[in-house]
């Protein structure tokens, strides 16, 4: 992954919704982008010197993949606007009425050796939680904490949308908790004031930024630095208001104190400021299909299965000769991670996985397919074949992997 500096001083421009998006948390922001503004925090590389190659993927069985930027990347700098609005001495705090039914959140990432932060909203007494799902993307541990009461709460993965970056929590033993007030009217306008109330800089302190709708129904692409695994993201609320990295999840206000969005997506440079929400009448039609329990192309429900595996479509990145895996493909496996499934029955780096099973595995997307068919815990028969071209079969039970 490229960790550049900011551009030299040329001539700024302003970004727009056009214009490319990556996740706060796991980039260096550079001028003229739009950014995922999520969770915010340090991220490790837990696969030694050298790293592994960025067009790889760590295998969870929910029928996608999370890049290897997210697990593997190198150490992720805070953002020069991230703790602008946190630490200034102008930075001002949520009022009260703000901070009713919203929560700030930390995750731990597990398999990256590293912690985060974001923000959420209560949707139910007993505990119910909306938040952007690149908020909790990678989590293995969930802490929330209701900032008007100060309570603490553990949070369990109730279901996660990447394509629409909504994750539904729920908080363990919570009850009698006040909700946010949300306004599912649709009628928000260009010019009207909002308010982005958030977790700027991962502080656990809410503060506000103030400003006004610039434009509706935009659109914007999020993806990693190298244009990889991009996600667009449609219908969103536009505004000038500064959101900042670990607002995401966070309400935006109208007028009246009533949440009309999620705070999502910001730019990090040019001269203007740019930030995004997702309509809450779209987060909230999102969320009902989760807690509904179904799970489709675009939902994954609860915690996924892990098989452990970094792999590329391409065989040839993992040092493995074509030749040697046969006309029926495989899918290249470049890092496994340790105390994984994978590890556990012997997997390494430059091995092919063939099939599942019994039945074929063509490439890295179709061995993701076919774990996306089963639970955590399931036990499945991996086949590979290894560098030197020996062929393996051994059960492997799936572990619970990191939310997606």
């Amino acid at each position: 992954m490229n960790t550049e500096d900011v551009e030299p001083d040329a001539a700024p421009e302003s970004p727009t919704a056009a214009e490319a998006a990556r996740p706060a948390s796991r980039r260096r922001w550079r001028r003229r982008t739009v950014v995922i503004v999520g969770a915010v925090g340090a991220l490790a590389i837990v696969c030694g010197a050298g790293g592994i190659a960025t067009s790889g993927h760590l295998v969870a069985a929910d029928g996608g993949t999370s890049s290897s930027g997210s697990a593997f990347g190198p150490a992720a700098t805070t953002p020069r606007s991230t703790a602008s609005r946190a630490s200034s001495l102008s930075a001002l705090s949520a009022t009260d009425a703000q901070q009713v039914g919203v929560v700030t959140i930390t995750t731990v990432l597990g398999y990256q050796e590293a912690e985060a932060a974001g923000t959420g909203i209560v949707l139910s007494s007993s505990g119910e939680i909306v938040t952007n799902n690149h908020v909790v993307d990678g989590a293995t541990s969930i802490s929330v904490t209701v900032v008007s009461t100060g309570a603490v709460y553990t949070a369990d993965v109730v279901g996660t949308d990447p394509t629409d970056d909504i994750a539904v929590l729920r908080l363990e033993g919570a009850s009698g908790l006040k909700t946010a007030t949300l306004d599912t009217d649709a009628d928000a306008a260009v010019a009207d004031a909002v308010t982005a109330v958030g977790n700027a800089g991962g502080t656990g302190e809410l503060t506000r930024a103030s400003g006004a709708i610039t434009a509706l129904d935009q659109t914007i692409t999020a993806s990693d630095e190298d244009s990889s695994n991009a996600e667009t993201l449609t219908g969103l609320i536009q505004t000038d208001a500064d959101v900042q990295a670990g607002d995401s999840g966070g309400p935006l206000y109208d007028a009246e104190g009533e949440v009309i969005g999620i705070d999502t997506a910001a730019s990090s440079g040019g001269s203007e400021t740019e930030g995004f929400a997702i309509p809450i009448g779209k987060a909230l039609a999102v969320a009902s299909l989760i807690e509904a329990g179904g799970e489709t192309s675009g939902i994954t429900i609860g915690y996924p299965a892990f098989l452990g595996v970094e792999t590329s479509a391409s065989s040839g990145e993992a040092g493995i000769d074509s030749a040697s895996i046969g006309s029926a493909g495989g899918a290249a496996v470049i890092g496994v991670v340790a105390g994984t499934p994978a590890a556990g029955i012997g997997l390494v780096a430059g091995d092919t996985i063939t099939a599942i099973d019994g039945t074929a595995v063509p490439s890295a997307a179709a061995l993701s397919t076919a774990l996306g068919d089963h639970a955590a815990g399931d036990t499945v028969t991996l086949s590979w074949t290894d560098a030197a071209g020996t062929t393996h079969d051994s059960p492997v039970t799936l572990a619970q992997g990191p939310a997606n």
